[in-house]
């Protein structure tokens, strides 16, 4: 009986991250750049990641193991994230406040979300591969920039391979408040697209069933290398795009 609630537990501790991170978003003494709501997302994907496997390692897979799952995934991946990017551009001074709805456009995504894993749970060609973007990975985009935001300013960039300058200039584009709407409504489209992505899921671990799924992680080492989390965008950017090739030559 026990055993049958771990997976169970892990995913409420994921659902805990997720309203720990809107608490603390709100609950920071006015801090203008969110760092631990970030951080907080962070560890919902970590605890996401276990419940999965877990339930899949002491074969106690339910579907109320999945139910529960996506409800915690619409809270840590779709509400936080949103609300998030919401109080980063009520940050930026480009919106006064006669605009301030404008600020509020990044909820589509939340709205979406929910959508996107109402739909996942239905799906049954959603077992090897995703159809649409994934909610974690829309969430790791915008829960990066706050950090990038962190590092810029502190001139702590963990590793530099590139000046200051060049740091400052990619987060003053990703910060970018027309950059963030813009951006904010394409990835709302992309989370309900019919566009097929790949998972990073092995069965096993040749490189001809997962040659895809290899170039992705190598050019992620090689983006976080070069960049350290200055690459976190570009690695969600890269997702997209490679899933967008594979689709188009499996045609």
């Amino acid at each position: 009986m026990i055993r049958r609630q771990i997976p169970n537990v892990l995913t409420l501790s994921n659902l805990l991250c997720g309203i720990l991170a809107i608490y603390f978003l709100y609950d920071l003494n006015g801090s203008t750049i969110p760092i631990l709501p970030s951080l907080l997302i962070i560890a919902g994907a970590i605890f996401d990641f276990f419940d999965g496997f877990t339930a899949r390692a002491l074969k106690v897979s339910s579907p109320i193991g999945k139910e529960l799952d996506s409800l915690a995934d619409v809270v840590t991946f779709g509400l936080a994230p949103s609300l998030i990017t919401v109080e980063l551009l009520k940050t930026q001074t480009a919106f006064s406040d006669s605009s301030s709805l404008i600020c509020l456009i990044p909820l589509f995504m939340a709205l979406m979300s929910a959508y996107r894993l109402a739909k996942f749970n239905i799906d049954e060609r959603q077992s090897t591969s995703f159809i649409g973007l994934p909610t974690p990975a829309n969430a790791l985009l915008w829960l990066s920039l706050p950090l990038l935001v962190h590092l810029s300013e502190n001139k702590t960039h963990l590793w530099g391979l590139y000046s200051e300058q060049i740091y400052a200039a990619i987060t003053g584009f990703l910060t970018n408040p027309y950059f963030i709407c813009l951006t904010s409504l394409v990835m709302a489209g992309l989370l309900v697209s019919e566009l097929k992505m790949f998972a990073l899921k092995f069965k096993n671990f040749t490189w001809q069933d997962n040659k895809v799924k290899f170039i992705f992680l190598i050019s992620c080492l090689v983006l976080l290398f070069v960049l350290n989390c200055f690459a976190i965008p570009f690695i969600v950017l890269l997702y997209i795009i490679i899933s967008i090739i594979t689709n188009t030559f499996k045609r």
